[in-house]
């Protein structure tokens, strides 16, 4: 069985390379390979001469998808998935926030044939840096309110940490281009029907001074988006 882990970046160069590294070192169960997807979108940091310069040493070897422009963490997204060969796709954040250790409680439910879908919940219990209250706030407003819609009752809608059997993502055609992501994949599995879990996770988040890029516009674009995945056609 193949794991793909499928990875965006932007604007990464401080912290990419040491992604990889835990990616490509993280605990798996026996009998699961890797394949990493790593796409850039756009950086003008450097990121993708970084990347270029990464492939061509890497091991494991990963794959580099280039966009041409900045598109948004959606856009990136969909292009991973369509270049992901794994039975599993695992979508992981560059920016060192969410580590790789946690593979294994992320996979158990679905290896165990009890999922289809996992999400890493940060508000179940997992050790997690102290940070922004109002983050916090708004993070729970934006779950309950897609709670409200699709019916779940998950308590960390906007986590990146999310596995999907490849089956789940076929024929999914994704249409949010930024952060909207995140609800319109959580509005089209409760659409699907699929079995979903959450597992507590670990979360090192950082501060806008150490990268840190999602900001209150995005909170607006993410009600816009759970409001039209959800009451939309």
């Amino acid at each position: 069985m193949k794991l793909s882990v499928v990875i965006p970046v932007y604007n990464e160069r401080a912290t990419v390379e040491e992604l990889l590294r835990r990616v490509a070192s993280a605990p798996l169960p026996d009998g699961l390979e890797t394949e990493i997807v790593v796409v850039d979108d756009g950086s003008s940091d450097g990121t993708r001469e970084l990347l270029r310069e990464l492939e061509a040493r890497a091991e494991p070897p990963f794959l580099l998808v280039e966009q041409g422009a900045n598109r948004g963490k959606g856009a990136a997204l969909a292009a991973g998935f369509r270049h992901a060969t794994g039975d599993l796709v695992l979508i992981q954040d560059a920016d060192l926030e969410y580590s790789p250790r946690d593979y294994p409680t992320l996979l158990r439910p679905i290896l165990d044939g009890e999922a289809d879908v996992v999400y890493g919940s940060r508000f179940l219990g997992g050790p997690h840096r102290v940070l922004f209250f109002w983050h916090y706030v708004g993070n729970r407003f934006l779950t309950t309110l897609s709670n409200m819609l699709t019916d779940l009752n998950l308590s960390d809608m906007e986590t990146c940490y999310k596995v999907f059997r490849a089956e789940v993502l076929e024929g999914m055609k994704l249409r949010s281009r930024r952060f909207g992501i995140e609800p319109e994949l959580t509005a089209r599995v409760a659409r699907a029907r699929v079995r979903i879990y959450e597992v507590p996770i670990s979360y090192h988040g950082r501060t806008y001074a150490e990268g840190k890029k999602i900001g209150w516009r995005d909170g607006v674009s993410a009600i816009w988006a759970i409001l039209r995945y959800n009451l939309g056609p």
